[in-house]
């Protein structure tokens, strides 16, 4: 996939204000620690993860994603007429229908002639999101488009937690399939993509490419649980090692086709942003693609997994922190379970302020 006309105009976010850290969540797993003579601090040793965030109880998805994505719009300057697209993109959502995206739109005040719909693909959602709106603005379909999405982790740690603590057969082979969920955290993000003309930045969207591997798509299962008083509790099973692997290795065959489409060698991949899982992830990734660790930025270890939005939020922060400069070519890496892999090439021109 190649693009002419597309411009990545700005990038937004927004994070909970409650700090939740590793060593609190051992805290609230004490008596699974003390059955299975667990030590503490492991949880953090073993994924580099020493916080995470979460959003006040009963906060909807769509609240937080239009106060992001009205950032998104104040720091790029765009008329808001101009917008023809809403995508919401995250795992996170108010309801089953309508779209999130509705509320989203409704908050924002866009034109009734907006396409509006939410895209689910675990943490792939907001990139899958950039490639169709990039995809309307390239057919002249529209001027510029808005990519958006929550995600929120309380119900999913606090239901994981209580799983094991009160499921006392537990061993510690068994607990392995539950770790993952203790890393999610919680935060939101934007992007808006406009056409070349609009852009007051020239941050053009190159191109990018897609690849799969739904054989592995047992590896990490989320969904929810049937509770005894009426309730839903979100759950997610993870095989982490294999998932790690699975995944490193699909994103080494997407990133040789990645320089393909491109045209690039190596060198000309300046600065990356990638999905955000934990140490172990970003090292052997680093590592299999023979990048130097220096282009690489990462908030995993304050932020935590935050599944579809963490690649956009660390891309925001890099960007806000200098990471990037203007002539960079940015690889946006992103992958997700099922497994899917997205990755984004930006040739970067300038930023607006952060807002």
């Amino acid at each position: 996939m190649r693009y002419q006309n597309v411009c990545v105009e700005s990038f937004a976010y927004t994070l909970p204000e409650q700090i939740v850290t590793s060593a609190e969540i051992e805290q609230w797993l004490q008596p699974l620690y003390q059955r299975l003579h667990l030590p503490e601090g492991r949880l953090e040793l073993m994924t580099g993860i020493g916080q995470r965030r979460f959003w006040p109880p009963g906060a909807l998805p769509s609240e937080q994603s239009a106060a992001t994505a009205e950032k998104a719009i104040a720091a790029s300057g765009l008329d808001r007429r101009h917008i023809g697209a809403i995508v919401h993109g995250s795992v996170c959502r108010d309801l089953l229908e309508p779209a999130t995206a509705c509320r989203v739109h409704k908050r924002l005040g866009l034109s009734d002639r907006c396409m509006i719909y939410d895209v689910s693909n675990a943490c792939l959602g907001l990139l899958n999101g950039m490639l169709q709106i990039a995809n309307m603005i390239e057919l002249g379909q529209i001027a510029a488009g808005l990519v958006v999405g929550t995600e929120s982790s309380r119900g999913l740690v606090e239901a994981t937690v209580q799983e094991l603590n009160t499921h006392s057969t537990l061993s510690r082979s068994q607990i392995k399939s539950a770790m993952a969920s203790l890393t999610i955290g919680s935060g939101s993000a934007a992007i808006l993509l406009v056409h070349s003309t609009l852009s007051r930045t020239g941050n053009r969207l190159l191109g990018g490419v897609v690849r799969c591997n739904s054989a592995a798509c047992h590896l990490c299962e989320g969904g929810h649980e049937d509770h005894p008083r009426g309730a839903f509790r979100p759950l997610m099973y993870t095989d982490s090692e294999a998932l790690l692997h699975e995944g490193v290795a699909l994103a080494e065959l997407t990133f040789a086709d990645f320089l393909d489409e491109l045209g690039w060698r190596l060198s000309d991949v300046h600065k990356t942003f990638c999905h955000q899982v934990g140490r172990a992830h970003q090292k052997l990734l680093v590592e299999r693609l023979n990048l130097d660790p220096t282009v690489d930025y990462s908030t995993y270890p304050w932020l935590g997994n935050t599944g579809s939005v963490a690649l956009p939020i660390t891309a925001a922060i890099g960007i806000e922190n200098g990471h990037v400069q203007p002539g960079d070519n940015v690889a946006l890496m992103g992958i997700g379970s099922g497994i899917s892999a997205v990755m984004l090439a930006v040739n970067w021109r300038s930023s607006h302020p952060a807002v």
